[in-house]
């Protein structure tokens, strides 16, 4: 692919996103003028440039280096990023059962096949870690009575949180996990 088709594919993805250059610019840590650079086909853009953009612009790397065959490459687009999408979402309604396990399975399974999921793991593993220690310290203040409003607080705002992310997720929104510790780091 010509740097000016890859140009005009990552201009049309980030207008499909509703980013201005400067934005995208602020995602991926680049300069404005880097990112009108590449969009016009001006510059041979690196693997790790490509890589930051394709995160913030919420598609696989794929999408950005294969050419397209069709003029309907929105679709062939879309199609990708819903799939990842979904899979992403499913990762965040695991928090839902059994509190940690799942997802922790499901990061171990899906790690290397889905673009983007450490973040959502690290975010995802922190607010399980969070929530299962607010419960430890809402069970232990069963004693003064307190404990079990909390516990029963913190049953309903875990499962509203999960599925509204899991919904923001889906759609392509920016999710957050309130009241999270950063325990994990890096993953």
């Amino acid at each position: 692919m010509n740097q000016l088709e890859l140009g005009k594919k990552i201009q049309e993805l980030r207008k499909l996103k509703g980013l201005t250059q400067e934005e995208l610019a602020d995602r991926t840590n680049l300069s404005t003028r880097t990112i009108q650079r590449i969009e016009n086909g001006e510059v041979d853009a690196r693997t790790y440039t490509l890589n930051r953009l394709a995160d913030a612009l919420n598609v696989e790397l794929d999408i950005l280096l294969v050419e397209e065959t069709s003029n309907n490459n929105i679709f062939s687009i879309d199609t990708s990023k819903n799939a990842t999408n979904k899979y992403l979402a499913l990762f965040h309604l695991s928090g839902l059962f059994i509190l940690i396990l799942p997802p922790v399975l499901f990061w171990m399974i899906k790690r290397d096949d889905i673009s983007g999921i450490k973040k959502h793991a690290k975010d995802i593993l922190n607010f399980q870690i969070s929530i299962t220690i607010y419960l430890l310290v809402s069970a232990i203040l069963l004693v003064l009575i307190i404990g079990l409003p909390m516990l029963i607080f913190l049953g309903i705002y875990s499962s509203i949180v999960i599925i509204m992310n899991s919904i923001k997720v889906l759609r392509g929104d920016e999710y957050k996990y309130p009241f999270n510790m950063n325990i994990i780091k890096n993953i």
